[in-house]
């Protein structure tokens, strides 16, 4: 069958359920995973004609995108920060808003000058994206990792091998953390924070295949993991250390007060690329330090 064929039911198949461009950005991750074909193949070769045997995977990820799978577990695999990162229904799939958390904790360690060692937390890793940029883009960090997933960790290991880093992971629950002494430069969260009233508003292949421990916290106390980081973060933050989250876009205002209510200075609440609120900084007053 010709490639510009198998494009054309692609759309037929998909634009009811996706935007046109979004059908056709699967069309060609899936033609480079499975055929190591560039986007721009049908333009160079437009009667191009494929295999039976090469035809076989394209459609068993088209029948994968017709149940609403998200392409990344179809592939097993995601981008971010530049890099490679296995994913499957144990993790959330790294969003591009995140990637722009990353790159100003980056900017803000590169500011602070050279040190001996930065350690930095990352609370609730998942796939590990976080964690494994900033030591991908630090050399001169100590990242930390911590998640309740046995799963998730297990994932975010291979990551940390496959992208050529040292990450200390931690199982553990930060609801209910004890005897944890260490301190860090840097603390990072990006907690559950999707409340229970805004699943009408996500997409299905959100909802039915990410993992809904990561995702989804009570109407009734939103902000419950980020007043246990805040509160943890007062004691295991060095002094006029930072602490970043991402956060509910429709939660701002109500983040800053809670780091301003624990003493932090130095606010910063951010918009990401789509105009939302999304990414928060505050730093440790030095007076908190005891």
């Amino acid at each position: 069958m010709l490639l510009k064929e198998i494009k054309n039911i692609y759309h037929i198949e998909l634009d009811p359920l996706f935007p046109k461009e979004e059908v056709d950005s699967f069309f060609y991750l899936v033609i480079d995973h499975y055929l190591g074909l560039e986007r721009f193949v049908l333009a160079l070769q437009p009667n191009l004609v494929v295999s039976k045997e090469n035809e076989d995977p394209l459609f068993y990820a088209l029948s994968q995108l017709k149940q609403e799978r998200p392409i990344q577990h179809i592939l097993g695999k995601a981008h971010f920060c530049e890099l490679e990162f296995r994913v499957d229904e144990n993790v959330l799939i790294p969003r591009p808003e995140t990637e722009e958390l990353v790159y100003w904790i980056i900017n803000e360690v590169q500011k602070g000058g050279a040190r001996e060692e930065v350690k930095i937390l990352d609370i609730g890793t998942g796939s590990g994206c976080i964690a494994i940029s900033l030591a991908k883009n630090l050399p001169n960090a100590k990242v930390y990792a911590l998640d309740i997933s046995k799963k998730a960790l297990q994932m975010a290991g291979q990551n940390a091998m496959d992208n050529e880093v040292d990450i200390v992971f931690l199982e553990a629950d930060i609801l209910s953390i004890m005897g944890f002494k260490d301190k860090f430069d840097v603390i990072v969260s990006n907690p559950p924070y999707v409340r229970e009233l805004e699943k009408l508003e996500m997409k299905n292949n959100v909802v039915e295949h990410e993992p809904g421990l990561a995702l989804f916290v009570s109407d009734e106390d939103p902000l419950i993991f980020y007043k246990k980081i805040t509160s943890f973060a007062l004691g295991h933050l060095k002094k006029s250390g930072i602490l970043f989250f991402e956060i509910n876009q429709y939660l701002g205002e109500e983040m800053k007060q809670l780091l301003r209510a624990e003493n932090f200075s130095e606010i910063e609440l951010r918009k990401d690329m789509f105009g939302n609120d999304r990414m928060l900084k505050g730093q440790l007053d030095p007076k908190q330090i005891s």
